[in-house]
């Protein structure tokens, strides 16, 4: 098996709520964006949280990005790099986890970190360790979201746009 490796961490300084993934899928590897397959509901779920953040209409990347670090969301993967053959969570292999004290570092109003789906999720204990060692225990809540994957069929979009809905609430994200 090939090694893949994952995308750097879009974040700013006003970071709030770090959305964290699995591993990307191997649309979001080849155009080197996250959460790129057509199907997959995080930037439809982002849309609708903040309709007034001037999305744009073609799906512009660049754009898009542009938006969600706005409302003080940042994106990353719990993941680094690992083996995997096609776009599975169930199909990682040999994984390294990302370096979360160093990014911790660069998000000095963060209180949320929200796993995108039950892979992610898995390393919360780590997540946790990261925030005891970057000084951030207590002061950053960890959430568990429903993966925003095309994998995950069993909660339809309006579920699924609830339980984001509930966390951005939490960290003041949403008015």
């Amino acid at each position: 098996m090939t090694r893949l490796t994952g995308l750097p961490p879009l974040v700013s300084a006003a970071t709030r709520v770090l959305v964290l993934g699995s591993f990307p899928g191997v649309k979001s590897l080849q155009l080197q964006q996250y959460y790129a397959h057509p199907q997959n509901q995080f930037w439809p779920i982002l849309q609708r949280l903040w309709p007034q953040a001037g999305w744009p209409a073609d799906g512009d990347y660049v754009r898009r990005c542009a938006c969600a670090l706005a409302q003080g969301l940042g994106i990353w993967d719990v993941y680094a790099s690992c083996e995997r053959e096609g776009s599975l969570d169930s199909a990682i292999r040999e994984a390294q986890l990302n370096d979360f004290p160093g990014l911790l570092r660069q998000c000095p109003l963060l209180t949320g970190i929200a796993h995108n789906g039950g892979e992610s999720f898995r390393h919360v204990r780590a997540v946790e360790q990261s925030l005891a060692h970057a000084g951030l225990a207590g002061r950053v809540q960890l959430h568990k979201l429903p993966s925003t994957s095309p994998a995950n069929a069993s909660w339809p979009f309006e579920r699924k746009l609830s339980a984001w809905t509930a966390v951005m609430h939490e960290h003041g994200l949403l008015a």
